[in-house]
């Protein structure tokens, strides 16, 4: 029986090392203390661990509770990195107050980890057939290397990502995002001599004001029953020289939000078109357009064996059945969906991801360890 006597000093040295990412914050330690610990931790539980590299200096951890044979293979993930500490006092000093635990990562999300890690321990022993395979994975606040390494290296039958969720909630389904940009391109010439110049800076105006259209296009169009509508903005713009020169050019980068069914094709399109249309009318007008960065949204079905059962598990734990929601944030649950594993998206509550006060939910987190432990009962067959 997992309890808080189990969750506070493992949750405490989980908050208590330093993992913020490198990518974000330049000479932050990055995972390889945070991967040691894992890895020791899950060995000393009795799973057989491996530290594979995600990326030069930035370690995965891999653990793996070994069935009796014939059942299937559950996966349960976890990121250990964290964002920056800027503005926080004693971000790695773990701090109980009632049932919430404080700092950097607590929330966001090393209860997740701490969860999974003592789910795993409590099956050790309980002669399932198939394995339950725990990913403590590196960079998800970044590029999610991470993840993207353990579905090129590592297979399962379904995926439960425990991004915090709150009991009793389990998310099928969130949005995913594309980045784009445009580049108008003008003519230099001294501010003076307008018969010279053309303005690339001014010819951006006009698609800023196409996409201003798309975006109202997207608010009144096709809804998602859990995420709405899709989204799109303008992120970034710069052009120019000085202040006496017509720009030669201006670069504009773009967000685009996304909904299950929307595809790569699809979004480069649409950028394509806005893009004509504010060139419409003007032999002057120069620009060309990029979609230079991807990332699928996800969906899982409500009658997909792993969402069922993780509901029936929580039902067990919290009394009634939980709400199938779709949030707005990207996940790695994505990545494993892609690759074609059933994934579902459930972890413990708390708050403050990414602020300067974190805390994680201590009760949620040892309900959640119960829950993925009756799950992979289930799923991988006791």
């Amino acid at each position: 029986m997992i309890s808080r006597n189990d969750v506070i000093p493992l949750l405490s040295a989980l908050v208590a090392i330093d993992s913020v990412n490198p990518s974000l914050v330049s000479g932050a330690a990055g995972e390889t203390e945070m991967a040691h610990y894992v890895a020791a931790w899950l060995a000393d539980a009795g799973l057989v661990v491996e530290t594979p590299a995600a990326a030069p200096g930035r370690p995965n951890v891999v653990g793996r509770l070994r069935g009796r044979g014939g059942g299937r293979t559950l996966m349960l993930n976890a990121h250990m990195d964290t964002v920056g500490v800027a503005g926080m006092d004693a971000p790695f000093t773990p701090r109980v107050d009632g049932t919430r635990l404080y700092g950097r990562g607590a929330y966001d999300m090393k209860g997740s980890l701490a969860a999974i890690m003592l789910a795993a321990r409590a099956l050790v022993g309980a002669g399932l057939r198939g394995d339950v395979l725990v990913t403590a994975v590196a960079d998800e606040e970044y590029a999610s290397l991470g993840t993207q390494a353990i579905v090129r290296s590592h297979g399962a039958d379904a995926a439960i990502v425990t991004e915090p969720t709150g009991a009793p909630r389990i998310c099928i389904a969130h949005k995913g995002f594309a980045w784009l940009s445009v580049e108008t391109t003008g003519r230099a010439a001294h501010g003076s001599k307008p018969d010279l110049g053309v303005d690339a800076i001014a010819h951006m105006g006009r698609v800023l004001v196409s996409l201003e259209q798309l975006s109202a296009e997207l608010n009144r169009g096709p809804r998602h029953p859990l995420l709405g509508s899709g989204s799109i903005h303008a992120s970034l713009i710069e052009g120019g020289q000085e202040l006496s020169s017509y720009p030669a050019s201006c670069r504009l980068r773009i967000e685009r939000r996304t909904l299950p069914g929307e595809t790569e094709d699809a979004i480069r399109a649409e950028i394509e078109e806005v893009v004509q249309s504010a060139a419409s009318g003007d032999p002057a007008f120069a620009a060309t357009s990029e979609l230079f960065f991807w990332r699928d949204p996800f969906e899982v079905g409500a009658d997909e064996e792993i969402v069922r059962l993780l509901g029936d598990a929580v039902t067990a734990s919290v009394g009634s059945r939980p709400e199938l929601y779709g949030d707005t944030p990207w996940m790695d649950a994505a990545l494993l969906s892609a690759a074609g594993i059933p994934t579902v998206v459930y972890g413990p509550g708390g708050g403050g991801a990414h602020a300067v006060e974190e805390w994680s939910d201590l009760d949620e987190v040892v309900a959640c360890a119960g829950v993925l432990a009756q799950t992979a009962r289930r799923f991988c067959g006791a």
